[in-house]
């Protein structure tokens, strides 16, 4: 049966990185169809992550509060109306709207899925390789994502990117009510209202500025209000946990270099392949001259690999440890990185395949660190420790598009090439920064992932709480 509720948490995740990968080779098509301007087709995007982002904090502690099982049932009600909602609208306005609810539903679901692996299973082998199969999840989105956007797009109403969630939705909320069994240990008493105003009010400040900064102007009212916004609601939120009588975030869960460490390495990772994942589909298309769904299919072999040894990876990190194993998975993506940017405008997917793989490989021995950040969290704590995981990567991710499209964009300008040629030039040098970026990360996983008491530590830094059932 817990292997029944590891399907279900599963597809719940899937559907939502699904949507994530799949909708970008779709935009020219919506534009089109919708008569919207560019700042509409952003919004499209950018109203989907600002949501996400500002309550995936909040979704944790509701895991927390009222029960991972709950909490992730109504995510997924929530994700699957709105997902309806989105492929059947018929303006701009409509859409942009449902993509925002669409957020809160993945907000919801996102943490709740890996504080459910952590009671479904207890057993720190067996959650290792529940993580392994829920990233591997991940990874198949990632192929299949841009393959099915780019074969929507060119073949079948550009709905059917949303609408396609709607029946794996169905799906997923009965097998989870079939095999997710209630938890009935009471774990919280209070929602800590203030804590999760102040943090979402931060969280969406935040990520508001790092998305429209670059069209806005870093230096515009607008945008330096928002990052004040964020500043304030960040010193309140830390004032208002300190106080509290059971805060969401305890100060002392930093304690653990596991956690804090973990959360760092993460979040590096983000910055350095965020952007570049979003660049590499423009460098296919308008440099190598890759259709949409060609495009779409050069990322399919670097995923199944991720998927295969993110699967594999709960045995290497055994036999060599957390911390090596994740500095192992930075060194080769950073070199698959820095070799991508060697392809020239001749190139070909020959020349690429290996980089991809290379890096496909690297990236699913990632998989580790998040069992270890999990494995450091005491009962009732794996909601909001979750959401943090995913704030760091969504967040430092947000921050890889801005300052990394902000260099490309800043080179590409000042040459005097072509503009193609321009691109491919700003594109590599980016390329290298990326993974300056990405090596950069090994010493912090060596030292904060190595072999260590977390769990201990961090039980002992945290005491138990208890309330709320689920």
């Amino acid at each position: 049966m817990r292997w029944w509720a590891l399907g279900a948490v599963t597809l719940g995740t899937f559907m939502t990185y699904l949507d994530n990968n799949v909708g970008n080779v779709a935009l020219p098509t919506i534009q089109r169809e919708l008569g919207l301007t560019i700042s509409g087709l952003e919004w499209i995007v950018s109203s989907y992550i600002l949501v996400f982002a500002g309550l995936m904090l909040a979704g944790g502690r509701l895991a927390d509060v009222f029960g991972a099982r709950r909490v992730f049932l109504g995510g997924l009600a929530v994700f699957t109306v709105s997902s309806l909602a989105a492929g059947l609208a018929t303006s701009g306005t409509m859409l942009i709207a449902a993509r925002a609810v669409q957020g809160v539903g993945a907000a919801l679901l996102t943490p709740t899925a890996l504080a459910l692996i952590s009671q479904i299973f207890p057993e720190p082998g067996e959650r290792g390789r529940a993580v392994g199969i829920w990233s591997a999840a991940g990874a198949l989105s990632m192929a299949l994502g841009p393959f099915a956007g780019g074969f929507i797009s060119e073949n079948l109403h550009w709905g059917w990117i949303y609408l396609i969630n709607v029946p794996l939705g169905v799906v997923t909320v009965g097998l989870a009510l079939w095999a997710i069994r209630p938890d009935l240990t009471r774990v919280r008493r209070s929602l800590d209202l203030p804590g999760l105003a102040t943090s979402a009010v931060a969280l969406f400040a935040l990520t508001y500025a790092l998305i429209e900064g670059g069209t806005a102007g870093w230096t515009s009212p607008e945008i330096l209000t928002a990052f004040g916004v964020f500043a304030a609601a960040g010193v309140a939120f830390v004032l208002v946990e300190s106080r509290a009588a059971e805060p969401m975030i305890v100060v002392s869960l930093f304690r653990s270099r596991v956690f804090t460490g973990g959360l760092l390495t993460s979040g590096i990772w983000s910055f350095g392949v965020f952007g570049i994942y979003f660049f590499s589909a423009l460098w296919l298309q308008n440099v190598l001259g890759f259709s949409p769904t060609e495009a779409g299919a050069a990322f399919v072999p670097m995923a199944l690999v991720m998927g295969v040894i993110a699967i594999l990876s709960q045995r290497v990190s055994a036999a060599i440890g957390i911390g090596r194993t994740v500095a192992l998975g930075m060194a080769l993506m950073g070199t698959a990185i820095y070799l991508i940017s060697g392809v020239g405008a001749d190139g070909d997917y020959a020349d690429v395949a290996p980089w991809f793989l290379l890096y496909g490989l690297g990236g699913g021995l990632l998989v580790p660190l998040t069992a270890a950040v999990l494995s450091g969290m005491p009962k009732g704590r794996t909601g909001v420790a979750s959401g943090m995981l995913n704030v760091s990567r969504e967040v430092f991710g947000l921050l890889g598009i801005t300052v990394l499209g902000a260099i490309l964009s800043s080179r590409q300008s000042g040459s005097d090439r072509a503009p193609l040629l321009a691109f491919l030039d700003a594109y590599q040098f980016t390329l290298v920064i990326a993974a300056v970026v990405v090596v950069a990360a090994i010493p912090v996983a060596l030292y904060s992932l190595r072999t260590s008491r977390a769990p201990e530590e961090v039980q002992a830094a945290t005491p138990e709480t208890v309330g709320s059932s689920n």
